[in-house]
């Protein structure tokens, strides 16, 4: 009797159960896809400490670090945004809110290579320090990986833009649940990049 007890499943469990089956595979993947790119940062990130830290020579983590870790943050917010607009069908405000999500990530991306510059300029470089080759390393694969949402992000920007200019297409555009499922996926992968690199940042900064 307590054998089957343990065996029966939990309506809470059974509620996540479905939840499980009734999502879509693209954001099943997509999912997947974020664990195992927490994954490797988390590796890399104990792989930093493991070689000790910030190399000699480097008090602070570079200012155009800081400045970038803001941008993103700003990036987050207006693409937070993108949702309620489109279920409000206000698609021209939609279309600047992803407009500045993308130059927010490209400025982004510019402050890390700035950054990289200043890395330079104290002697750190990606053949030097071991620990010196992981901080740009770190940098460089979430670049990679915030470029992949970058081009999905650019794609949605002129289709947007596209469609609005035609009303039948704009309603098709709205009604399509695709498209729907498309902006989720994009908001969730951009979010997750950004706390991403604000996990990593604070990492960073408190192994100075």
């Amino acid at each position: 009797m307590n054998q089957d007890k343990k065996n029966q499943v939990n309506p809470k469990q059974r509620s996540a159960f479905k939840r499980i089956e009734k999502m879509h595979p693209i954001r099943m993947l997509l999912y997947l896809s974020m664990v195992g790119i927490g994954v490797l940062f988390f590796i890399l990130v104990i792989a930093f400490v493991r070689t000790g830290g910030f190399p000699e020579g480097l008090s602070e983590l570079p200012k155009f670090f800081s400045v970038s870790t803001v941008l993103l943050l700003f990036s987050s917010y207006t693409i937070s945004r993108v949702p309620r607009l489109y279920k409000k069908e206000k698609l021209r405000k939609m279309a600047r809110y992803l407009s500045a999500t993308l130059f927010l990530g490209l400025l982004f991306i510019g402050a890390q290579l700035l950054g990289w510059n200043e890395l330079a300029r104290t002697g750190i470089y990606f053949t030097g320090k071991t620990s010196g080759t992981y901080l740009y390393l770190i940098s460089a694969l979430h670049i990679l990986h915030l470029t992949g949402g970058i081009i999905f992000l650019s794609f949605m920007v002129f289709k947007t833009i596209y469609v609005n200019s035609d009303s039948v297409r704009s309603l098709v555009f709205i009604r399509d649940p695709f498209r729907r499922l498309q902006l989720s996926m994009l908001n969730s992968y951009w979010h997750f990049m950004d706390f991403l690199w604000l996990g990593l940042y604070f990492v960073l900064m408190f192994s100075v």
